[in-house]
């Protein structure tokens, strides 16, 4: 990203700001700043397990301090403590939430390139776990605050900063505890947390996913069982081949589409700004033929589509010379928000046939299936108002993610929640979680802006 495109964005930006009475800002020394503050919390091992996320909650108290931002670290359990820093508003309006998760995933040292926490740039990215899942949004939300403070922004909301533990599958000790015991602390109207995708092409913006709504994660169980005995004498109720007939008559099909308000919507803008041959296929997803070459060739979009269902454990057998009496399998589900777990089971066992095999349904999920956010509602109405400012050749789209994040307690507690990611061309999503993850140096900025001027249109003051 050159300085002639910073330049042209802070002086739109400056319109709005004086507009509002706010002070300039130099959105290339914020995203410098922002850009340090990441390098910072990637050098801060945060790997879950063990977590340990106090130690990037006191750095980020530490650094809203400066700015006489107050905050308090509260933890279930003393290592793995959660931030929530407040900038008081006007009370006007109700509180406005920015949510980031400072714990993440393992890394496997000997397939990356660079040291996984140095925090190093290179070829414009700074490298490092946790750049893109979810230390970027962070440093971002982080770099947002310190502007909103330093320039006597005056607001009609309060805004709150929740950095949160246990994102990554230990949600008792992140959001789920500051839910049960603090929220008091947290409660909002909107809330804006990771999910999303903005996709560069190039040093342009190609579209805004924001993420309304998930699925939920399920897992079925199929148990199939038989005679055991000698493997020198085959039998035709072998466990196995019940079991494996039965998962690929699953593979074989799909339960039906269904599409939300969110997913219709999606597809429709999807088309607008797509090539003529992809545009064709995003209108016609009635046609099974649609559905089919999506299945083949974008299995994302064909998961947007429907409840998913694969299968990824396989269980069975000892011994090369033993007819096991039982195999089992687990089927990973993703199902829509609004699926009936019941109507799907009874899906699935008439998919299979097979009454050697038993479908044992989910137990309760980890997360909570929460309405979807409003595409009406004053924030989103924001995102694409900003969006159209900073990215006029660019759409806005809502997202359903077919993976999970904490934004599914807050939709459950009547929270207007909203997902958002760093800029970054497409296919690097797929970073997050995987070796050599990393995220762009002009994404930073470009995400600190569009965040700052979002937060201050839904929240700044009006005369």
């Amino acid at each position: 990203m050159n300085r002639r495109w910073f330049a042209l964005t802070a002086a739109v930006a400056l319109t709005g700001a004086i507009a509002a009475g706010q002070a300039r800002v130099d959105f290339q020394a914020a995203r410098d700043e922002a850009v340090r503050i990441l390098q910072d919390l990637i050098r801060i091992d945060t790997s879950n397990p063990p977590g340990n996320e106090t130690r990037a909650a006191e750095y980020l108290k530490a650094l809203l301090e400066r700015e006489k931002i107050s905050g308090d670290i509260v933890a279930l359990e003393p290592s793995r403590g959660n931030l929530i820093a407040r900038l008081k508003g006007s009370g006007r309006k109700p509180p406005l939430l920015l949510v980031a998760h400072t714990d993440v995933v393992g890394v496997e040292r000997p397939s990356w390139s660079v040291d996984p926490f140095a925090g190093v740039i290179k070829d414009g990215y700074v490298w490092g776990r946790g750049a893109r899942d979810d230390k970027g949004m962070a440093a971002a939300i982080a770099e947002v605050m310190l502007l909103l403070a330093r320039g006597k922004v005056a607001l009609d909301r309060d805004v709150i900063f929740l950095a949160e533990a246990g994102e990554e599958a230990t949600t008792r000790v992140g959001v789920d505890y500051v839910v049960q015991n603090h929220w008091d602390k947290i409660a909002a109207e909107f809330a804006l947390n990771e999910g999303g995708t903005i996709e560069l092409t190039g040093d342009r913006v190609r579209f805004v996913g924001v993420a309304t709504t998930e699925k939920v994660s399920r897992g079925i169980r199929l148990v199939a069982r038989g005679t055991s005995g000698h493997g020198s004498m085959p039998r035709v109720d072998n466990a196995i081949v019940h079991l494996a007939r039965a998962i690929a008559k699953l593979g074989d099909t799909q339960p039906p589409m269904r599409l939300s308000e969110t997913t219709r919507t999606f597809f429709e803008r999807l088309a607008s700004i797509s090539p003529p041959e992809q545009a064709a296929l995003y209108r016609r997803l009635d046609d099974p033929k649609v559905q089919e070459t999506l299945r083949q060739t974008n299995p994302e979009y064909n998961s947007m589509l429907r409840t998913s269902i694969s299968p990824n454990i396989i269980q069975g057998g000892f011994r090369s010379n033993v007819i096991p009496a039982q195999a089992e399998a687990t089927l990973d589900v993703r199902a829509l928000p609004d699926e009936n777990i019941d109507h799907l089971v009874a899906w699935v066992k008439k998919v299979i046939d097979d009454p050697a095999v038993e479908v044992v349904p989910p137990g309760p999920p980890a997360r909570p299936a929460g309405a979807p956010s409003r595409l009406d509602s004053e924030m989103f109405k924001t995102l694409e108002s900003v969006q159209r400012q900073m990215f006029p050749a660019a759409v806005t789209l809502p997202v359903m993610m077919t993976g999970a994040t904490d934004s599914a307690q807050l939709r459950a507690r009547g929270v207007q929640a909203y997902g958002l990611a760093t800029p970054g061309p497409a296919g690097e999503r797929e970073l997050a979680h995987g070796n050599d993850e990393r995220v762009p140096v002009a994404g930073v900025g470009m995400f600190v802006e569009y965040l700052y001027r979002v937060v201050v249109d839904i929240a700044g003051a009006r005369p």
